[in-house]
């Protein structure tokens, strides 16, 4: 299959070092040192298992030098995406399929207001990756599963034909009957640990040895989860208790996306998480208190401070 990520950040970069190994053609669209660390020297991935390096089929920062392709893995900031949607458009065919793996639930339809529907699927990334140095991508833990369907939750051809790709490079690749539970189930955990590092300036060790944050973090959970059900999202009963399970099994260290950019004066993704369960919230005609104040004291950080 010819593969391009865009962009090939944590998660694009992760899949592109993976699935080159396996023989597959990828495309890694990166700019900057990142790019030029690609070029030069190969992809690289860090974790516990080692370290890999890949040089990717093409690697470069203009779409139009790629041409056509079977899969684009859309794995962008959420700020970014209307930009690297269009950026896409070059790479399209009749049967292109554009799978969004973005923090949050909203990117597929996003994506949808810029791309032709027919070509737009739906993802969510289990997996915690950035870009710790030009050209070389780090993984924090073991987890790593990358569950997508078309976007009314139905298997095809080309999800199955991907999703074996991807189980043959040794990636876990679920089939789902619900993506739309899968991915709030994300974005409950998601809008909680994203919230919490980020304003306590923490990691998840940091969490579990509080009594306070764990109360914060399980509430705001339980917050997000809440309006996901008014919405009519199929979430299990069981979800908030299994989430605070699968806290206590993240690595001590970890912190969300969200506070790493936040540590970095990059722009930061919390109208998309937090923002977005306020939203969601007047939509179902309910409050979202920790929501809002998660919000309001990251919000002076929205767009990167220096």
């Amino acid at each position: 299959m010819r593969i391009a990520t865009m962009a090939t950040g944590g998660i694009g970069g992760y899949i592109a070092v993976k699935l080159t190994k396996q023989g597959q053609e990828v495309a890694a669209i990166a700019r900057g040192s990142h790019l030029e660390a690609i070029k030069n020297k190969g992809l690289q991935l860090s974790s516990k298992h080692g370290i890999e390096t890949v040089k990717p089929w093409k690697a470069t920062s203009d779409t139009k030098q790629i041409g056509p392709v079977d899969v684009i893995i859309f794995g962008v900031k959420c700020h970014a995406l209307e930009e690297a949607a269009e950026a896409c458009l070059p790479m399209l065919k009749d049967g292109t399929v554009v799978i969004p793996f973005l923090n949050g639930v909203e990117a597929a339809t996003r994506l949808s207001e810029v791309l032709p529907e027919k070509n737009v699927a739906n993802g969510v990334a289990k997996i915690s990756t950035t870009v710790s140095k030009p050209g070389v991508i780090s993984q924090v833990g073991n987890f790593a599963q990358f569950i997508f369907s078309e976007l009314n939750s139905t298997s095809s051809p080309r999800i199955e034909r991907l999703q074996e790709v991807f189980r043959s490079a040794g990636i876990d690749a679920p089939k789902t009957d619900d993506i739309d539970r899968d991915l709030w189930s994300k974005f409950v955990l998601f809008s909680s640990i994203s919230g919490v590092t980020s304003a306590a300036r923490c990691n998840v060790g940091d969490i579990r040895g509080s009594f306070e944050l764990s109360e914060l973090c399980r509430n705001i959970m339980s917050e997000t989860a809440m309006v996901g059900r008014r919405l009519g999202i199929n979430l299990p009963t069981s979800l908030e208790e299994n989430l605070w399970y699968t806290i206590a099994e993240l690595p001590t260290n970890m912190r969300a996306s969200t506070a790493i950019d936040l540590e970095n004066n990059r722009p930061l993704e919390t109208k998309w998480i937090s923002g977005a369960a306020i939203r969601f919230a007047k939509k179902a005609a309910v409050s979202t208190p920790l929501n809002q104040t998660i919000y309001s004291l990251l919000s002076i950080y929205e767009n990167g401070k220096s």
